[in-house]
Protein backbone atom coordinates (compact mmCIF):
# COMPACT_ATOMS: atom_id res chain seq x y z
CA UNK A 1 0.00 0.00 0.00
CA UNK A 2 1.05 3.50 -0.74
CA UNK A 3 0.32 6.13 1.73
CA UNK A 4 -1.27 9.34 0.27
CA UNK A 5 -1.17 12.34 2.69
CA UNK A 6 -4.66 14.33 2.43
CA UNK A 7 -4.51 18.21 2.40
CA UNK A 8 -7.73 19.78 3.67
CA UNK A 9 -7.83 23.69 2.29
CA UNK A 10 -11.69 24.24 4.20
CA UNK A 11 -10.15 26.85 5.61
CA UNK A 12 -8.16 28.71 2.90
CA UNK A 13 -10.41 27.63 -0.44
CA UNK A 14 -13.53 26.75 0.80
CA UNK A 15 -13.85 29.45 2.76
CA UNK A 16 -13.85 31.77 -0.76
CA UNK A 17 -16.83 30.18 -1.72
CA UNK A 18 -19.33 33.07 -1.55
CA UNK A 19 -20.77 33.76 1.88
CA UNK A 20 -18.79 31.04 3.13
CA UNK A 21 -16.71 33.07 5.18
CA UNK A 22 -16.20 31.89 8.83
CA UNK A 23 -15.59 33.69 12.34
CA UNK A 24 -12.22 33.02 13.83
CA UNK A 25 -14.09 30.73 16.95
CA UNK A 26 -15.59 28.69 13.75
CA UNK A 27 -12.16 28.66 11.67
CA UNK A 28 -10.81 27.29 15.15
CA UNK A 29 -13.26 24.26 15.41
CA UNK A 30 -13.34 23.20 12.25
CA UNK A 31 -9.05 22.98 12.54
CA UNK A 32 -10.00 20.93 15.62
CA UNK A 33 -12.30 18.93 13.83
CA UNK A 34 -9.79 18.41 10.90
CA UNK A 35 -7.18 17.14 13.05
CA UNK A 36 -9.43 14.45 15.20
CA UNK A 37 -10.39 13.44 11.29
CA UNK A 38 -6.72 12.75 10.68
CA UNK A 39 -5.88 15.21 8.17
CA UNK A 40 -2.20 15.31 7.21
CA UNK A 41 -1.99 18.77 6.75
CA UNK A 42 -4.70 21.78 7.39
CA UNK A 43 -3.89 25.05 4.98
CA UNK A 44 -5.44 27.48 7.70
CA UNK A 45 -6.25 30.05 5.33
CA UNK A 46 -4.38 33.15 3.42
CA UNK A 47 -2.47 35.45 6.39
CA UNK A 48 -2.12 38.56 3.68
CA UNK A 49 -5.40 39.05 2.95
CA UNK A 50 -6.87 40.60 6.47
CA UNK A 51 -5.50 40.96 10.13
CA UNK A 52 -8.77 38.60 11.18
CA UNK A 53 -7.30 35.69 8.56
CA UNK A 54 -3.72 36.08 9.70
CA UNK A 55 -4.75 35.80 14.03
CA UNK A 56 -6.81 32.81 13.14
CA UNK A 57 -4.13 31.00 11.07
CA UNK A 58 -2.13 32.11 13.98
CA UNK A 59 -4.07 30.58 16.62
CA UNK A 60 -4.99 27.64 14.73
CA UNK A 61 -0.55 26.97 14.86
CA UNK A 62 -0.46 27.68 18.15
CA UNK A 63 -2.95 25.55 19.13
CA UNK A 64 -4.09 22.92 17.04
CA UNK A 65 -0.52 22.77 15.57
CA UNK A 66 1.04 22.09 18.61
CA UNK A 67 -1.87 19.95 20.34
CA UNK A 68 -1.37 16.22 19.97
CA UNK A 69 -5.41 14.22 18.99
CA UNK A 70 -7.31 13.33 22.16
CA UNK A 71 -6.49 9.86 23.39
CA UNK A 72 -3.67 9.37 20.59
CA UNK A 73 -0.41 11.43 22.36
CA UNK A 74 1.61 9.31 19.76
CA UNK A 75 -0.02 10.99 16.61
CA UNK A 76 1.58 13.69 15.35
CA UNK A 77 -0.39 17.06 15.04
CA UNK A 78 -1.08 17.97 11.19
CA UNK A 79 1.34 20.59 9.38
CA UNK A 80 0.07 23.74 9.25
CA UNK A 81 0.00 25.02 5.96
CA UNK A 82 -0.77 29.36 4.97
CA UNK A 83 -0.98 30.15 1.54
CA UNK A 84 0.88 33.25 0.09
CA UNK A 85 1.43 35.07 -2.88
CA UNK A 86 4.73 35.25 -4.87
CA UNK A 87 5.25 38.44 -2.99
CA UNK A 88 7.99 38.82 -0.06
CA UNK A 89 5.08 40.81 1.97
CA UNK A 90 2.53 37.69 1.62
CA UNK A 91 5.49 35.35 2.53
CA UNK A 92 6.74 36.81 5.34
CA UNK A 93 2.93 36.72 7.02
CA UNK A 94 2.81 33.77 6.12
CA UNK A 95 5.47 32.56 8.05
CA UNK A 96 4.71 35.03 11.29
CA UNK A 97 0.88 33.50 11.36
CA UNK A 98 2.44 29.86 11.25
CA UNK A 99 5.55 29.64 12.91
CA UNK A 100 4.31 28.78 15.81
CA UNK A 101 3.42 25.23 14.64
CA UNK A 102 5.36 22.38 15.55
CA UNK A 103 4.89 21.56 11.89
CA UNK A 104 4.42 24.76 9.63
CA UNK A 105 4.84 25.09 6.02
CA UNK A 106 4.72 27.81 3.44
CA UNK A 107 2.77 27.87 0.48
CA UNK A 108 3.44 30.20 -2.59
CA UNK A 109 1.71 30.29 -6.22
CA UNK A 110 2.08 32.07 -9.20
CA UNK A 111 0.36 31.19 -12.84
CA UNK A 112 2.24 29.99 -15.66
CA UNK A 113 -0.26 29.39 -18.47
CA UNK A 114 0.44 31.59 -21.30
CA UNK A 115 -3.24 33.13 -20.92
CA UNK A 116 -2.68 33.85 -16.95
CA UNK A 117 0.48 35.09 -18.38
CA UNK A 118 -0.40 37.43 -20.89
CA UNK A 119 -4.19 38.81 -19.56
CA UNK A 120 -3.09 38.84 -15.54
CA UNK A 121 0.34 38.64 -14.90
CA UNK A 122 1.65 40.69 -17.74
CA UNK A 123 4.56 38.93 -17.31
CA UNK A 124 7.16 36.61 -19.60
CA UNK A 125 7.76 33.82 -19.34
CA UNK A 126 11.54 34.38 -18.13
CA UNK A 127 10.47 36.98 -15.50
CA UNK A 128 8.14 33.59 -14.41
CA UNK A 129 10.97 31.77 -13.83
CA UNK A 130 12.91 34.60 -11.75
CA UNK A 131 10.58 35.00 -9.97
CA UNK A 132 9.82 31.66 -9.12
CA UNK A 133 13.42 31.21 -8.37
CA UNK A 134 13.33 33.87 -5.62
CA UNK A 135 10.65 33.80 -3.92
CA UNK A 136 10.78 29.95 -2.91
CA UNK A 137 14.36 30.83 -1.82
CA UNK A 138 12.50 33.73 0.22
CA UNK A 139 10.06 31.20 1.93
CA UNK A 140 12.99 28.79 1.80
CA UNK A 141 15.33 31.21 4.12
CA UNK A 142 12.14 30.88 6.91
CA UNK A 143 10.79 27.56 6.74
CA UNK A 144 12.16 24.40 6.10
CA UNK A 145 9.07 23.35 4.14
CA UNK A 146 7.67 25.01 1.74
CA UNK A 147 5.23 24.36 -1.29
CA UNK A 148 4.74 25.55 -4.86
CA UNK A 149 1.95 25.85 -7.10
CA UNK A 150 2.02 26.69 -10.70
CA UNK A 151 -1.12 28.52 -11.06
CA UNK A 152 -3.52 27.26 -14.10
CA UNK A 153 -0.73 24.02 -14.58
CA UNK A 154 -3.66 22.47 -16.58
CA UNK A 155 -3.65 24.56 -19.00
CA UNK A 156 -0.27 25.29 -19.22
CA UNK A 157 2.71 24.40 -21.78
CA UNK A 158 4.45 21.25 -20.50
CA UNK A 159 7.81 22.04 -21.31
CA UNK A 160 7.56 25.54 -19.49
CA UNK A 161 5.91 23.95 -16.50
CA UNK A 162 8.43 21.30 -16.63
CA UNK A 163 10.56 24.33 -16.31
CA UNK A 164 9.11 26.23 -13.80
CA UNK A 165 9.08 23.25 -11.55
CA UNK A 166 12.82 22.65 -11.72
CA UNK A 167 13.44 26.24 -10.80
CA UNK A 168 11.13 25.21 -7.91
CA UNK A 169 12.67 22.35 -6.89
CA UNK A 170 16.31 23.96 -6.93
CA UNK A 171 15.25 26.71 -4.92
CA UNK A 172 14.03 24.27 -2.41
CA UNK A 173 10.53 23.38 -2.64
CA UNK A 174 9.57 20.12 -0.73
CA UNK A 175 6.22 20.24 -2.58
CA UNK A 176 4.96 20.41 -6.06
CA UNK A 177 1.53 20.82 -5.80
CA UNK A 178 -0.05 20.95 -9.19
CA UNK A 179 -3.56 22.55 -9.67
CA UNK A 180 -6.20 21.91 -12.34
CA UNK A 181 -7.12 25.60 -11.13
CA UNK A 182 -10.49 25.70 -13.73
CA UNK A 183 -11.50 22.10 -13.70
CA UNK A 184 -10.66 22.03 -17.61
CA UNK A 185 -8.56 18.96 -17.77
CA UNK A 186 -10.00 14.90 -18.07
CA UNK A 187 -8.96 12.33 -16.37
CA UNK A 188 -6.61 10.45 -18.69
CA UNK A 189 -5.26 14.24 -19.49
CA UNK A 190 -4.55 14.83 -15.89
CA UNK A 191 -2.91 11.85 -15.35
CA UNK A 192 -0.50 12.41 -17.66
CA UNK A 193 0.31 15.69 -16.94
CA UNK A 194 1.38 14.24 -13.54
CA UNK A 195 3.23 11.16 -14.93
CA UNK A 196 5.35 13.67 -17.41
CA UNK A 197 6.16 15.74 -14.50
CA UNK A 198 7.59 12.88 -12.47
CA UNK A 199 9.43 11.18 -15.60
CA UNK A 200 10.75 14.52 -17.02
CA UNK A 201 11.48 17.50 -14.44
CA UNK A 202 14.60 16.79 -12.63
CA UNK A 203 14.77 15.82 -8.53
CA UNK A 204 10.86 15.61 -9.14
CA UNK A 205 11.05 11.54 -7.48
CA UNK A 206 12.77 13.39 -4.64
CA UNK A 207 9.65 15.75 -3.52
CA UNK A 208 6.11 15.27 -3.04
CA UNK A 209 3.68 16.00 -5.93
CA UNK A 210 0.35 17.04 -5.17
CA UNK A 211 -2.89 17.30 -6.92
CA UNK A 212 -5.45 19.99 -6.49
CA UNK A 213 -8.46 19.45 -9.09
CA UNK A 214 -12.15 22.21 -8.90
CA UNK A 215 -14.96 20.61 -10.01
CA UNK A 216 -16.46 22.95 -13.18
CA UNK A 217 -16.69 20.29 -14.86
CA UNK A 218 -17.83 17.34 -12.05
CA UNK A 219 -13.87 15.59 -12.55
CA UNK A 220 -12.85 16.99 -9.61
CA UNK A 221 -12.48 13.50 -7.69
CA UNK A 222 -11.80 11.55 -10.98
CA UNK A 223 -9.10 13.79 -12.13
CA UNK A 224 -7.46 13.44 -8.00
CA UNK A 225 -7.30 9.81 -8.58
CA UNK A 226 -5.94 9.91 -12.04
CA UNK A 227 -2.88 11.81 -10.58
CA UNK A 228 -2.33 9.76 -7.55
CA UNK A 229 -2.52 6.68 -9.63
CA UNK A 230 0.32 8.56 -11.73
CA UNK A 231 2.85 9.02 -9.06
CA UNK A 232 1.23 12.17 -7.26
CA UNK A 233 1.14 11.39 -3.07
CA UNK A 234 -0.53 14.28 -1.91
CA UNK A 235 -4.60 15.08 -2.50
CA UNK A 236 -5.66 18.95 -1.58
CA UNK A 237 -9.48 18.56 -0.92
CA UNK A 238 -11.94 20.03 1.19
CA UNK A 239 -15.20 18.31 3.08
CA UNK A 240 -18.18 18.37 1.29
CA UNK A 241 -16.32 19.60 -1.62
CA UNK A 242 -17.04 23.73 -1.03
CA UNK A 243 -14.49 26.06 -2.57
CA UNK A 244 -14.14 29.00 -5.71
CA UNK A 245 -17.23 28.20 -8.49
CA UNK A 246 -18.02 24.65 -8.68
CA UNK A 247 -15.99 23.68 -5.50
CA UNK A 248 -12.42 21.32 -5.28
CA UNK A 249 -12.48 17.73 -4.54
CA UNK A 250 -14.45 16.29 -2.11
CA UNK A 251 -12.47 15.06 0.95
CA UNK A 252 -14.83 12.45 1.76
CA UNK A 253 -15.67 11.58 -1.92
CA UNK A 254 -11.73 11.10 -2.67
CA UNK A 255 -11.15 8.95 0.69
CA UNK A 256 -14.04 6.68 0.26
CA UNK A 257 -13.07 5.94 -2.66
CA UNK A 258 -9.43 4.98 -1.69
CA UNK A 259 -10.68 2.98 0.90
CA UNK A 260 -13.79 1.48 -1.10
CA UNK A 261 -10.94 0.48 -3.71
CA UNK A 262 -7.99 -0.12 -2.22
CA UNK A 263 -7.60 -3.45 -3.29
CA UNK A 264 -7.15 -2.19 -7.10
CA UNK A 265 -5.88 0.71 -6.29
CA UNK A 266 -2.94 0.01 -3.56
CA UNK A 267 -3.46 3.32 -2.39
CA UNK A 268 -4.33 4.51 1.49
CA UNK A 269 -4.96 7.18 3.75
CA UNK A 270 -4.48 8.02 7.76
CA UNK A 271 -8.07 9.72 7.77
CA UNK A 272 -10.49 8.46 10.67
CA UNK A 273 -13.42 7.42 8.17
CA UNK A 274 -15.94 7.37 11.03
CA UNK A 275 -16.06 11.12 11.65
CA UNK A 276 -16.39 12.16 8.19
CA UNK A 277 -20.28 12.84 8.75
CA UNK A 278 -19.73 14.79 11.65
CA UNK A 279 -17.13 16.69 10.00
CA UNK A 280 -19.39 17.27 7.08
CA UNK A 281 -21.46 18.11 9.49
CA UNK A 282 -19.38 21.42 11.54
CA UNK A 283 -18.43 22.77 7.92
CA UNK A 284 -22.04 22.89 7.26
CA UNK A 285 -22.68 24.58 10.40
CA UNK A 286 -19.84 27.14 10.48
CA UNK A 287 -20.33 27.86 6.58
CA UNK A 288 -24.26 27.66 5.94
CA UNK A 289 -24.02 25.68 3.01
CA UNK A 290 -26.62 22.55 3.59
CA UNK A 291 -25.28 19.34 2.23
CA UNK A 292 -27.59 18.32 -1.08
CA UNK A 293 -29.44 15.16 0.25
CA UNK A 294 -28.19 13.51 -2.90
CA UNK A 295 -24.41 14.27 -2.11
CA UNK A 296 -21.90 11.31 -2.22
CA UNK A 297 -21.19 9.54 1.05
CA UNK A 298 -22.41 12.11 3.86
CA UNK A 299 -25.56 13.19 1.78
CA UNK A 300 -28.72 12.53 3.78
CA UNK A 301 -29.88 9.99 0.93
CA UNK A 302 -26.38 8.38 0.52
CA UNK A 303 -27.24 5.42 2.47
CA UNK A 304 -31.79 5.49 2.48
CA UNK A 305 -33.30 3.34 0.08
CA UNK A 306 -36.89 3.74 -1.41
CA UNK A 307 -37.54 1.68 -4.43
CA UNK A 308 -38.98 -1.79 -3.31
CA UNK A 309 -36.41 -3.58 -5.33
CA UNK A 310 -33.29 -2.30 -3.74
CA UNK A 311 -35.15 -2.31 -0.14
CA UNK A 312 -35.57 -5.98 -0.47
CA UNK A 313 -32.27 -6.46 -2.06
CA UNK A 314 -30.30 -4.60 1.32
CA UNK A 315 -32.73 -6.28 3.80
CA UNK A 316 -31.34 -9.78 2.11
CA UNK A 317 -28.02 -8.53 1.95
CA UNK A 318 -26.64 -5.09 2.59
CA UNK A 319 -24.14 -5.15 -0.08
CA UNK A 320 -26.67 -5.80 -2.84
CA UNK A 321 -26.79 -1.88 -3.30
CA UNK A 322 -24.09 -0.31 -0.27
CA UNK A 323 -20.93 -0.29 -1.64
CA UNK A 324 -20.18 1.10 1.77
CA UNK A 325 -21.21 0.40 5.47
CA UNK A 326 -22.58 3.30 7.10
CA UNK A 327 -20.97 3.05 10.12
CA UNK A 328 -17.73 3.19 8.04
CA UNK A 329 -18.51 7.18 7.69
CA UNK A 330 -19.95 7.87 11.41
CA UNK A 331 -23.85 7.12 9.76
CA UNK A 332 -24.93 4.33 11.92
CA UNK A 333 -27.89 4.62 13.81
CA UNK A 334 -27.20 6.77 16.85
CA UNK A 335 -28.25 5.59 20.65
CA UNK A 336 -29.70 7.01 23.53
CA UNK A 337 -26.90 7.70 25.46
CA UNK A 338 -28.61 10.19 27.79
CA UNK A 339 -31.71 11.34 29.56
CA UNK A 340 -33.33 13.53 31.90
CA UNK A 341 -31.63 11.90 35.01
CA UNK A 342 -28.22 12.26 33.38
CA UNK A 343 -25.85 14.77 35.46
CA UNK A 344 -23.76 17.29 33.44
CA UNK A 345 -20.15 15.30 33.91
CA UNK A 346 -21.81 12.50 31.69
CA UNK A 347 -22.88 15.18 29.25
CA UNK A 348 -19.34 16.48 29.56
CA UNK A 349 -18.22 13.20 28.70
CA UNK A 350 -20.18 12.25 26.20
CA UNK A 351 -19.29 15.80 23.66
CA UNK A 352 -15.94 15.19 24.88
CA UNK A 353 -16.08 11.35 22.99
CA UNK A 354 -18.50 13.17 19.95
CA UNK A 355 -15.44 15.55 20.11
CA UNK A 356 -16.72 19.07 21.58
CA UNK A 357 -15.09 19.88 24.40
CA UNK A 358 -17.14 22.79 26.71
CA UNK A 359 -16.13 24.19 29.77
CA UNK A 360 -17.09 26.78 32.60
CA UNK A 361 -20.74 28.60 31.74
CA UNK A 362 -20.10 27.27 28.04
CA UNK A 363 -21.12 23.79 29.50
CA UNK A 364 -23.68 25.21 32.16
CA UNK A 365 -25.54 26.97 29.38
CA UNK A 366 -25.50 23.76 27.10
CA UNK A 367 -26.52 21.17 30.06
CA UNK A 368 -29.45 23.49 30.56
CA UNK A 369 -30.66 23.32 27.38
CA UNK A 370 -30.07 19.82 27.14
CA UNK A 371 -32.25 19.14 30.04
CA UNK A 372 -35.30 21.47 28.94
CA UNK A 373 -34.45 19.18 25.73
CA UNK A 374 -34.41 16.03 27.51
CA UNK A 375 -38.25 16.99 28.94
CA UNK A 376 -40.02 17.29 25.74
CA UNK A 377 -38.51 14.39 23.44
CA UNK A 378 -37.72 10.73 24.49
CA UNK A 379 -34.68 10.28 23.01
CA UNK A 380 -31.73 12.74 23.01
CA UNK A 381 -29.12 11.53 20.54
CA UNK A 382 -25.37 12.15 19.75
CA UNK A 383 -26.48 14.63 16.66
CA UNK A 384 -28.80 16.29 19.22
CA UNK A 385 -25.94 16.65 21.50
CA UNK A 386 -23.51 17.88 18.81
CA UNK A 387 -26.59 20.80 17.72
CA UNK A 388 -27.17 21.57 21.16
CA UNK A 389 -23.57 22.76 21.59
CA UNK A 390 -23.29 24.44 18.40
CA UNK A 391 -24.10 27.85 19.88
CA UNK A 392 -21.55 27.54 22.52
CA UNK A 393 -19.10 26.35 20.31
CA UNK A 394 -18.96 29.69 18.28
CA UNK A 395 -21.14 32.09 20.13
CA UNK A 396 -23.02 35.10 18.16
CA UNK A 397 -22.27 38.05 20.86
CA UNK A 398 -24.27 38.35 23.65
CA UNK A 399 -26.40 40.92 23.03
CA UNK A 400 -29.95 40.76 22.44
CA UNK A 401 -31.53 37.54 24.15
CA UNK A 402 -34.71 35.80 23.38
CA UNK A 403 -36.60 35.26 26.44
CA UNK A 404 -40.14 34.62 25.04
CA UNK A 405 -41.94 34.14 22.24
CA UNK A 406 -45.34 33.32 21.26
CA UNK A 407 -46.89 32.92 18.20
CA UNK A 408 -50.36 32.76 16.31
CA UNK A 409 -50.82 31.00 12.92
CA UNK A 410 -53.17 28.90 11.10
CA UNK A 411 -55.72 28.82 7.91
CA UNK A 412 -57.87 31.67 9.07
CA UNK A 413 -56.48 35.06 9.93
CA UNK A 414 -52.66 36.59 9.97
CA UNK A 415 -49.67 35.18 11.34
CA UNK A 416 -48.68 37.05 14.39
CA UNK A 417 -45.82 36.68 16.97
CA UNK A 418 -44.87 38.29 19.90
CA UNK A 419 -41.11 38.39 21.37
CA UNK A 420 -39.75 39.24 24.34
CA UNK A 421 -36.17 40.03 24.07
CA UNK A 422 -33.45 41.11 26.57
CA UNK A 423 -31.70 43.94 24.96
CA UNK A 424 -27.53 44.77 25.85
CA UNK A 425 -28.45 46.97 28.89
CA UNK A 426 -30.36 43.77 30.54
CA UNK A 427 -33.95 45.44 30.16
CA UNK A 428 -36.65 43.91 28.84
CA UNK A 429 -38.20 44.70 25.03
CA UNK A 430 -41.52 43.46 23.95
CA UNK A 431 -42.80 43.52 20.37
CA UNK A 432 -45.51 41.96 18.39
CA UNK A 433 -46.01 41.87 14.35
CA UNK A 434 -47.88 40.58 11.54
CA UNK A 435 -46.62 38.33 8.67
CA UNK A 436 -46.86 36.10 5.91
CA UNK A 437 -46.51 33.53 8.29
CA UNK A 438 -44.88 32.48 11.87
CA UNK A 439 -41.24 33.12 10.92
CA UNK A 440 -41.57 36.03 8.56
CA UNK A 441 -44.17 37.61 12.04
CA UNK A 442 -41.35 36.74 14.70
CA UNK A 443 -38.23 38.15 12.29
CA UNK A 444 -40.34 41.27 12.10
CA UNK A 445 -41.44 41.36 15.52
CA UNK A 446 -37.38 41.13 16.40
CA UNK A 447 -36.59 43.64 13.59
CA UNK A 448 -38.55 46.45 14.97
CA UNK A 449 -36.78 46.00 18.10
CA UNK A 450 -33.46 45.62 17.10
CA UNK A 451 -33.74 48.40 14.49
CA UNK A 452 -30.96 46.30 12.33
CA UNK A 453 -32.22 46.50 8.76
CA UNK A 454 -30.51 43.35 7.12
CA UNK A 455 -31.63 41.50 3.83
CA UNK A 456 -32.14 37.88 4.47
CA UNK A 457 -30.65 35.83 1.59
CA UNK A 458 -30.69 32.54 2.77
CA UNK A 459 -33.03 30.43 5.62
CA UNK A 460 -32.48 26.80 5.61
CA UNK A 461 -34.08 24.30 7.63
CA UNK A 462 -33.10 20.74 8.94
CA UNK A 463 -33.88 18.06 11.33
CA UNK A 464 -30.89 17.33 13.40
CA UNK A 465 -32.51 13.80 14.23
CA UNK A 466 -35.33 11.55 13.14
CA UNK A 467 -38.98 11.62 14.27
CA UNK A 468 -41.79 13.80 15.03
CA UNK A 469 -39.80 15.11 18.25
CA UNK A 470 -36.66 15.74 16.17
CA UNK A 471 -34.41 18.61 17.13
CA UNK A 472 -34.52 20.99 14.20
CA UNK A 473 -31.48 23.36 13.15
CA UNK A 474 -32.19 26.40 11.45
CA UNK A 475 -29.40 28.23 9.87
CA UNK A 476 -29.67 32.31 7.99
CA UNK A 477 -27.42 34.43 6.13
CA UNK A 478 -27.84 38.15 6.21
CA UNK A 479 -26.18 40.90 4.75
CA UNK A 480 -26.35 44.63 6.02
CA UNK A 481 -26.04 46.90 2.71
CA UNK A 482 -22.75 46.58 1.31
CA UNK A 483 -21.14 44.70 4.09
CA UNK A 484 -19.73 40.83 3.34
CA UNK A 485 -22.94 38.61 4.58
CA UNK A 486 -23.10 36.68 7.96
CA UNK A 487 -24.73 33.99 9.44
CA UNK A 488 -26.49 32.83 12.55
CA UNK A 489 -27.38 29.19 13.21
CA UNK A 490 -30.26 28.51 16.46
CA UNK A 491 -31.34 24.78 17.26
CA UNK A 492 -34.71 23.67 19.31
CA UNK A 493 -37.10 21.39 19.18
CA UNK A 494 -40.03 24.65 18.08
CA UNK A 495 -38.78 24.84 14.41
CA UNK A 496 -40.28 29.02 15.09
CA UNK A 497 -37.48 29.10 18.36
CA UNK A 498 -35.23 27.95 16.33
CA UNK A 499 -35.78 30.09 13.44
CA UNK A 500 -35.62 33.03 16.37
CA UNK A 501 -32.41 32.19 17.87
CA UNK A 502 -30.68 31.90 14.68
CA UNK A 503 -32.07 35.71 13.15
CA UNK A 504 -31.06 36.56 16.37
CA UNK A 505 -26.99 35.22 16.07
CA UNK A 506 -26.82 36.76 12.52
CA UNK A 507 -28.38 40.19 13.93
CA UNK A 508 -26.10 40.00 17.00
CA UNK A 509 -22.55 39.72 14.93
CA UNK A 510 -23.93 42.34 12.27
CA UNK A 511 -24.04 44.50 15.26
CA UNK A 512 -20.83 43.35 17.32
CA UNK A 513 -18.49 44.42 14.16
CA UNK A 514 -19.97 47.77 13.79
CA UNK A 515 -18.14 50.66 15.04
CA UNK A 516 -18.84 51.57 19.24
CA UNK A 517 -20.91 54.37 18.02
CA UNK A 518 -22.84 53.07 15.67
CA UNK A 519 -23.81 50.38 18.15
CA UNK A 520 -24.97 52.45 20.48
CA UNK A 521 -26.94 54.90 17.69
CA UNK A 522 -28.48 51.23 16.68
CA UNK A 523 -29.79 49.79 19.98
CA UNK A 524 -31.54 53.13 20.48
Amino acid sequence: MRRIHILDTSLRDGEQAPGASMTSPEKLEVARALARLGVDIIEAGFPAASPDDHAAVAQIAAEVGREPLRGRPDVQPPVIQALARAHEGDIDAAWSAIKGAARPRIHTFLATSDLHLEHKLRMTRDEVIAKVGAMVRHAKRLCDAVEFSPEDAGRSDPAFLHQVLAVAIEAGATVLNIPDTVGYTMPDEFGALIAGIVENVPGAREVVISVHCHDDLGLAVANSLAGLRAGAGQAEVTVNGIGERAGNASLEELVMLLRTREPVLGLTTGIDTTQLLSVSKVISRATSYPVPPNKAVVGGNAFAHESGIHQDGVLKHQRTYEIMKPEDVGASQTKLVLGKHSGKHAFAERLAVLGVALEGEALVRAFGRFKVLADRKRAVHDADLVALAAGERAPAPDLYVLEDLQVACGTAGLATATVRLRDPEGGQRVQAAVGTGPVDATYKAIQAIVLTPVELLEFNVNAVTEGIDALGEVSVRVREGDERATHGSGADTDIVVASAKAYLAALNHVIARRPAAQNVEGAA
